[in-house]
């Protein structure tokens, strides 16, 4: 009897090794463990739709349809799901409806591109006080170009619309920007959950976005779509992402001195950037290999009044190229309301996310790291061995927009946060403005030196990067969290450095009052904050704006307000 249960309990123990095998032995099971363990690098697919081009007479509503025919079949070819957003124009043209209805569910998502042509002003029983059909000056092609009631009328017809035609309400909805008020309604009413707008941009095409969370995404205040919100119950809950893939080291720069800039982005219409082969593979690179901390995020695609045969040979590269990295585990293509989904998911509040490129573009020597948080940005730029801060914003929740409960007026539209660092409109071609990280020897001014930065993310919300200095001078040592930056130097010889902010222009600063502890500044009828929980700020002496001395050879400063 014994020697029969001893045999029975063998028998089990070699069926359990065989045959049950934990989820961490299971090749596929670990797989599945490690893809949920890694901060996913998130692609979106989005293009937009308008079925009117007025600034072309060649672009007909033909040559339109077929540039997101086109986009539709390459797609599908490669089987890459992805957003199309339709303006009201395109919503209610049948070809379009009969083209995105055969869509795959599963994998594509059709939703709203929020600027406002003249079929929808007058549905909603306005006026239509546009030049064409479709007019992008920002007082009549945007919804800050109307009242608050008038916006939600203008929201009410849309989204019945799309409701009888697909049978749902639109998930997403995006446009270069749309103000507090409309995103609010959107969502309280139809209960969109994901949005986005347009990239960082300074004069072009009639509207400045300056000085944002600048890439991945944010939650906005509700009275501040542009404004990253720092409390719960203060911010909209549907997550804005950032478009167009911006080139984290050029794009900031392009433009200076003159009245709008330049674009360098992922758009395939770009000959020297998104149409660009050697382009795109350095960025997408970057966008898979640099430190990101939560997630990393780009907005792909492009909108169809960009005609395919100029579009055709940077989407037919990017397409098997995001393929490609897909099948390999390296990045996931999804719809943009799955990604605001998972978003708000995982966020109750705007997370500390980072953008970090190692390698510059060619032969150039330049590398940088955008921080962002619900409290500020942080840009460094590395160049010829130097360092400096290239952009810090402070954010601000209880900033109104102009725009909240008024109508704009001209055909300019500015969104903007509160400065403390701008190296794009305090500079000349010239003289580039920046925080540098100096040091005084022999008497003279000079700039540190050191070699390629090591950028981590140690733990959540903390970024970590380390610096090290050249001639053995130690290493610079930076821990970067939502409130405060730290800045310390490790090892080394002694040195007498400091940060130093010098500017080519003066006249439209910010700053109020310098004391030892403190800088306050004033932008947009609101002042704010920077201190020092270690180390001095001191007065301008000659032609730098103001230094921050170390203490104990650190220097911490808090953003939050």
């Amino acid at each position: 009897m014994h020697k029969y249960l001893k045999l029975t309990v063998c028998f089990l123990t070699l069926l359990c090794v065989i045959g049950c095998k934990t989820k961490a032995e299971d090749p596929d099971s670990q797989t599945i463990l490690n893809e949920e363990a890694n901060k996913p690098k998130i692609v979106n697919i989005i293009n937009f739709i308008r079925d009117i081009e007025p600034r072309d007479e060649a672009i007909t509503k033909e040559v339109l349809f077929e540039t997101t025919k086109s986009q539709v079949e390459i797609m599908r070819k490669y089987d890459l799901g992805g957003t199309f957003l339709l303006q009201y124009d395109a919503l209610i043209d049948d070809p379009y409806q009969e083209l995105l209805k055969g869509l795959p569910v599963d994998s594509f998502e059709i939703g709203a591109w929020w600027e406002i042509p003249q079929p929808l002003v007058e549905k909603a029983g306005l006026e239509w006080r546009g030049r064409f059909p479709w007019d992008w000056h920002p007082d009549v092609g945007f919804s800050t170009g109307y009242t608050p009631k008038e916006r939600e009328q203008l929201v009410d017809v849309y989204m019945e619309d799309f409701k009888k035609i697909f049978g749902y309400y639109p998930k997403s909805v995006a446009s270069w920007f749309i103000d507090a008020h409309t995103l609010n309604y959107m969502y309280e009413k139809y209960g969109i959950i994901a949005s986005a707008n347009c990239k960082d941009q300074y004069g072009t095409d009639g509207y400045t976005l300056w000085g944002g969370y600048w890439n991945q995404a944010y939650y906005p205040s509700k009275l501040n779509s542009y404004m990253p919100a720092q409390n719960a119950e203060n911010q909209i809950p549907v997550p804005i992402f950032r478009m167009l893939g911006s080139d984290p080291i050029y794009q900031y720069d392009t433009g200076l001195e003159h009245d709008r800039q330049g674009v360098i982005s992922m758009e395939p219409v770009y000959p020297r950037s998104g149409g660009s082969e050697p382009w795109v593979d350095w960025y997408m690179k970057n966008f898979v290999d640099g430190e990101s901390m939560q997630y990393a995020y780009v907005q792909v695609g492009q909108e169809n009044s960009f005609i395919w045969k100029d579009v055709k040979q940077g989407f037919e590269y990017q397409m098997p190229l995001f393929a490609k990295l897909r099948d390999q585990g390296k990045i996931k293509v999804e719809t943009l309301a799955k990604t605001g989904a998972w978003f708000k998911e995982n966020f109750k509040v705007t997370p500390a996310t980072s953008v970090t490129v190692n390698t510059d573009y060619e032969d150039g020597n330049k590398k940088t790291l955008w921080f962002n948080s619900k409290n500020y940005r942080v840009n460094l730029l590395w160049e010829d061995n130097t360092l400096r801060f290239r952009d810090i914003h402070l954010f601000d929740e209880s900033i109104q927009s102009s725009y909240l409960e008024n109508k704009l007026e001209s055909n300019q539209a500015l969104f903007f946060t509160q400065p403390f660092v701008d190296g794009y409109l305090w500079s000349t071609a010239q003289k580039l403005a920046g925080l540098r990280f100096n040091q005084e020897k022999n008497g003279k001014i000079i700039s540190l030196e050191g070699e390629d930065p090591i950028i981590t993310n140690p733990q959540e919300g903390k970024l970590e990067v380390l610096w090290p200095l050249q001639d053995d001078n130690g290493t610079i040592k930076m821990e970067i969290d939502e409130d405060q930056t730290q800045i310390t130097l490790e090892g080394g010889k002694s040195l007498e450095w400091f940060l130093e902010l010098t500017v080519a222009k003066t006249d439209d600063l910010p700053f109020q009052s310098i004391e030892d502890d403190k800088i306050e500044s004033l932008s947009q009828g609101k002042t704010y904050t920077i201190s020092t929980l270690k180390g001095k700020f001191s007065k301008p002496v000659a032609d730098e704006v103001f230094r921050i001395y170390p203490e104990d050879n650190s220097i911490k400063l808090n953003f939050k307000q």
